[in-house]
């Protein structure tokens, strides 16, 4: 059987602090003031669930060949599209192979476990990633508890990091909560027949199988993932399945929320960071059912230190939030005057974007073979005027490459869902120049000579048409360093 051979994860920069949320509305519902501790993870304006996937995926294959994959399993119950395959956006993102398997994983809280345990019973090096952007009713608990984030898992046969001990399924088709197909927000039953006759009738039971299938008892379990950021519980149904309730994992409730179908895979990169070598890991996930993996980490989970940012990285990034109109602005539950610089039509030509793919979504430039000159994007004749040379360029990926600001511009008279529209000139490292967006960053921060990477975000919505136009834009890179 194949095990997991490394992992990533991705939470926005942006975290909400619950505080201002329930100052703003406790006047409508008092009881929310029992949620206000803490903060959670929340989407820039331009992000979705497929920029977040794209992101934790570099993450997971951070050091790797990303031509090795062969299969792209995306697990999401807030993808962009319902009928188009998001899985095909990010293998463009990420520079995939064209000839792999890829299959949209969608409608379940479970579904990045369960698109993990397939792609663990196959035969082939399969990338699973599961990221969520959950809207949620103004003035709700779940406004509160919910948060942003993604995490990925990669698969495969050789430096096996987690070897896998056993698993467990169990379908159920219990209606603890649903959204219904236009609806915006999930509608949830109530949290004492969930938590009664769900999480702890169900999952402590398919614990035990799954642990009495691997052959490890209760005692021998290090670490225990319940993928259930609720207070309490994940110790309670440890100890419903005899295991020690000390051994449960940081359900990461308080500093990034519930994050849906990315919460298990999340929680699982998390420990995995953590862990040692010869520690058993248990990861449980809920929703319709339950999935349980029993896992062993291997000494080679020592080579992948530093390689990724990790779980830890990207929350030690975080950057406080306090403005609550700005969170309701960008999930779109408070329409705003735009002006009449956003009614210009963002029609995008389906061929033309087609034809320019790799360009685009895989910032895929090139390089002279002649003179050496760098340049996005590719093109038959060199940049350079004193080259010239025809057809001489090589193919020469920018995503991963360091770059430099050495102009910028904070304009607030040009549309933005966030003002100012922060832009400028952009040098990469070896080579290439390109005006773009910046992101993730205040008007004051920008400088000639800050160090920026490369994120992949949402271009522009075409409203009108549904449609969701995506390329890359750059971001400090010294958020990470913090």
């Amino acid at each position: 059987m194949l095990g997991i051979v490394s992992f990533g994860a991705y939470v926005p920069r942006l975290r909400l602090q619950r505080e201002a949320v329930v100052s703003s509305n406790q006047w409508f519902d008092p009881g929310l003031a029992t949620h206000r501790a803490g903060e959670r993870a929340m989407c820039n304006f331009d992000e979705d669930a497929l920029t977040m996937a794209v992101e934790a995926a570099r993450d997971c294959l951070a050091g790797r060949d990303p031509q090795r994959v062969d299969d792209l399993l995306l697990a999401s119950t807030t993808l962009p599209y319902a009928s188009r395959l998001n899985a095909s956006i990010a293998a463009q993102g990420l520079d995939l192979r064209e000839d792999i398997g890829a299959l949209d994983v969608t409608a379940s809280l479970r579904g990045g476990t369960s698109a993990l345990i397939q792609a663990l019973r196959g035969q082939r090096n399969a990338l699973v990633v599961a990221s969520d952007r959950r809207k949620s009713k103004v003035a709700s608990a779940q406004e509160l508890l919910n948060g942003d984030a993604a995490a990925a898992v990669l698969v495969g046969g050789e430096d096996v990091v987690a070897e896998v001990l056993g698993m467990h399924s169990v379908t159920i088709d219990m209606a603890d909560q649903y959204r219904g197909a236009g609806a915006v927000t999930d509608t949830l039953w109530e949290d004492r027949w969930i938590r009664e006759e769900g999480h702890l009738a169900q999952m402590p039971a398919a614990i035990t199988r799954a642990l009495e299938g691997a052959g490890v008892t209760p005692q021998q379990v290090d670490r225990l993932c319940i993928a259930l950021p609720v207070r309490r519980l994940p110790q309670k149904i440890a100890q419903l399945a005899g295991i020690d309730p000390a051994r449960v994992q940081d359900t990461l409730a308080d500093r990034v929320g519930n994050a849906g179908a990315a919460h298990p895979l999340l929680l699982l990169a998390h420990a995995l960071e953590q862990a040692a070598p010869g520690e058993v890991l248990v990861l449980a996930a809920f929703g319709q059912g339950v999935d349980v993996l029993v896992l062993r980490a291997t000494d080679a989970l020592r080579g992948l230190a530093g390689r990724g940012r990790g779980v830890s990285g990207w929350l030690a990034a975080g950057k406080a939030e306090r403005n609550y109109l700005k969170f309701l602005a960008f999930n779109d539950m408070l329409p705003l005057e735009k002006g009449m610089r956003a009614e210009m039509d963002k029609l995008t030509p389906l061929s033309v974007e087609y034809r320019n793919r790799r360009t685009v979504h895989g910032f895929m430039g090139g390089r002279c073979r002649e003179c050496g000159t760098a340049q996005w994007p590719k093109t038959d004749i060199c940049v350079n005027p004193e080259c010239g040379a025809t057809g001489s360029q090589d193919e020469l990926p920018f995503a991963d490459r360091p770059a430099t600001m050495i102009t910028h511009s904070a304009d607030y008279l040009a549309y933005s869902p966030s003002p100012p529209a922060c832009y400028g000139m952009v040098h990469f490292e070896g080579g290439g120049r390109l005006m773009m967006d910046f992101t993730d960053i205040d008007a004051d921060e920008l400088r000639v000579g800050l160090p920026l990477r490369m994120t992949f975000r949402i271009k522009a919505l075409d409203a009108a048409r549904g449609y969701t136009r995506y390329f890359w834009k750059a971001a400090p890179a010294n958020h990470l360093e913090n």
